[in-house]
């Protein structure tokens, strides 16, 4: 990454800072070690980088009214945690972070929903939900410092969507920064039809390239009695008939997954491919349906262990830990989606993987760009896709990151056009270069 120091940037920023406070601007040389590597990551070019920190939506609004009126490139953020993820963003001028806009706006137990401002921490809101019983349905990357609006706007979510469905599924409404400083919102406290774009799903998954969300309502769940997780071993043949018939089923797991060899051994879970799927409900009924899955395995002669109370919780964590952390500073981390009667024949190519049972998505762990491009096109001929989430700089310079050979890139560059017409919001982090 190229860093240009801006003097006329810098005298400007004075401007900001007589709305956020001097104390909420860090400039590069102040920056810890850590978030310097984070924007490093994510850019190829960053003119007198800094991170300005406002702490209201309207702090927001006025901030990114100046970055409009200046024509500066924007980096929206939360933590960081998913700063890397995409394309590299290019020229930007300043990374504007939503973490101290963190507050709980309403929890309505009854109804249950939760409207929260962006900045707050995935953790902290599943521990005042936790108070009422209650629980954001969503498993993403770094839970404990991954904010609410960096989930959203990476779409980042995990094998819980076998039960629940992604984040757009679980979004009612949203508040939103424009690139000119317009605060917008969409949706409500309720589902409801809308009219023109449905903003939510428009959104979630944009990676701040059409505007920086600042508040956001979710659809919260009961907490279930208990739970159990059943974890199958075997052959890749036995594997793929176990997932088929678990997908044909009445069992109804609120997790189930796909893994790869060296997944399975690293965790410590057996030999062979795997398959873990998690069942919560009342405890008889997770009894019920553990034992039928593990039924099943046993005419495949495949090996099944069941795992319960703390067992059951740590094996999910470990999973996570070993999914979404790449092992290596080489390592590339990938998304993957395919029809799920191909992703047994994916898991055989790779050493790092998980694919959940019903979507066919899943994430990768891959060792170098041509393996990257062999199974690109291995998915894509699978009526599939790979996309690059985390590589080392190289790598994104070298090749697609999206890897995106679909026909919507005129509408998707139309819609960039309509809400960042000065393309000042994230330039170049999104598919095509948007």
């Amino acid at each position: 990454m190229t860093i240009i120091f801006n003097t006329e940037l810098l005298k400007l920023m004075k401007g900001i800072a007589s709305i956020i406070g001097e104390e909420n601007i860090v400039f590069w040389e102040n920056l810890a070690a850590s978030q310097q590597k984070s924007i490093q990551q994510a850019t190829s070019a960053v003119n007198s980088p800094c991170i300005v920190y406002p702490h209201t939506q309207t702090q927001l609004s006025q901030v990114m009214t100046i970055a409009y009126q200046n024509q500066w490139r924007v980096l929206p953020c939360g933590s960081g945690s998913k700063l890397n993820w995409g394309d590299l963003a290019k020229g930007i001028d300043i990374v504007v972070s939503t973490e101290r806009i963190n507050q709980l706006i309403e929890h309505a137990v009854g109804d249950l929903t939760v409207t929260v401002e962006a900045g707050m921490k995935f953790a902290q809101l599943q521990g005042i939900l936790a108070k009422s019983r209650q629980f954001l349905a969503l498993d993403p990357t770094a839970p404990e410092t991954a904010t609410i609006g960096g989930i959203v706007a990476t779409g980042d979510t995990g094998s819980l969507r076998q039960r629940y469905g992604s984040v757009r599924d679980q979004l009612l409404g949203i508040t939103f920064v424009r690139a000119d400083g317009q605060i917008a919102k969409a949706g409500g406290r309720v589902v409801k039809n809308v009219a023109g774009y449905d903003l939510m799903k428009l959104f979630t998954g944009s990676y701040g390239t059409l505007g920086i969300i600042s508040q956001v309502t979710f659809r919260v769940y009961p907490m279930q009695e208990v739970a159990g997780t059943v974890v199958l071993t075997g052959t890749a043949e036995a594997i793929s008939q176990a997932a088929s018939t678990l997908r044909g089923s009445a069992l109804t797991p609120t997790q189930a997954d796909l893994l790869s060899a060296q997944l399975v051994s690293d965790l410590g879970l057996g030999t062979g491919l795997g398959l873990i799927a998690r069942f919560q409900s009342i405890s008889e009924s997770v009894k019920e349906q553990s034992n039928r899955l593990l039924e099943v395995g046993t005419k495949l002669g495949l090996n099944g262990a069941l795992y319960a109370d703390g067992d059951d919780t740590d094996i999910w964590q470990r999973l996570q830990n070993q999914i979404k952390s790449p092992h290596t500073d080489s390592a590339i981390t990938c998304k993957i989606g395919v029809l799920p009667s191909a992703a047994v024949e994916i898991l055989n190519q790779v050493k790092i993987g998980l694919i959940h049972i019903s979507s066919g998505l899943g994430w990768l762990q891959l060792e170098e760009q041509n393996q990257v491009l062999e199974l690109r096109d291995r998915t894509q001929n699978h009526q599939g896709f790979l996309t690059i989430l985390t590589a080392p700089t190289t790598v994104k310079q070298n090749i697609d990151v999206w890897g995106y050979t679909g026909n919507a890139l005129p509408l998707m560059r139309g819609i960039k056009a309509q809400f960042d017409s000065q393309n000042i919001l994230s330039p170049g982090r999104f598919v095509g270069g948007i």
